[in-house]
């Protein structure tokens, strides 16, 4: 797919990507933010990731009853899933589904970040069709997901859901393809409904049989084979 900052291969100038980051510094619409900050994220505006990766991670409150010998307890928590990643020079946009909640965190350091409204695309307008095509190829991937949740065993939906992810974000290594940002087995776990204990100790079955391995600073990296196939 292309990418909003594949800018020099579209037909498009090149011109216009960098009219955008302009436009944003000038009106104080850009921002970059460490590994790990809270981006400030609300409904209705557009967002795109100009360097970084973003992290999108959803939140609900849950309503947890708990009875003793005399009492009924009930109390609120908060159940945390990560939903993926914005890599640069992709869009996202904030749905607000009360209880459900969409939060946005800054992935890697240095990660900067525009946001607009969709109006202020009007004085660009083939970049607002190329961010409407990502937003459909985003809707792509997020079914190819929730069929790999539909998986009944644990290490399926692990195996899917790296396999997909490193499609959409891994980098060529000699012989193979590697996600170049971290990922905990913790986030693994809540994307995929496990825990971080299973995570590992599947990890280590999908290593043990060739299927994934480490490199570097702890990047998950899959075979050419498997990625191909």
């Amino acid at each position: 797919m292309l990418s909003l900052s594949d800018s020099s291969k579209a037909s498009r100038p090149f011109l216009a990507w960098q009219r955008i980051v302009d436009w944003a510094r000038e009106h104080y619409r850009y921002r970059v933010f460490h590994k790990d900050e809270r981006i400030p994220s609300r409904a209705g505006l557009i967002y795109l990731v100009h360097r970084g990766v973003v992290r999108l991670v959803g939140r609900a409150q849950v309503n947890v009853s708990t009875k003793t010998s005399e009492y009924q307890l009930s109390q609120e928590l908060t159940e945390e899933a990560f939903l993926g990643f914005v890599a640069a020079g992709q869009p996202f946009e904030i749905v607000v589904q009360s209880p459900f909640t969409l939060q946005v965190y800054s992935h890697v350091d240095q990660t900067a970040v525009i946001w607009m409204y969709w109006q202020d695309l009007d004085n660009w307008p083939h970049v607002r069709r190329e961010i409407l095509d990502a937003f459909r190829y985003q809707h792509q991937r997020k079914l190819l997901w929730l069929s790999t949740l539909g998986q009944r065993r644990t290490i399926d939906r692990l195996l899917g859901f790296l396999t997909l992810l490193i499609e959409e974000f891994g980098e060529p290594t000699d012989d193979g393809y590697c996600l170049p940002f971290p990922l905990t087995h913790a986030q693994i776990g809540s994307a995929i409904g496990s825990t971080r204990v299973t995570v590992t100790r599947l990890m280590g079955k999908l290593r043990q049989q060739g299927l994934i391995g480490i490199q570097g600073e702890h990047l998950l990296y899959l075979p050419s084979q498997l990625i191909e196939d």
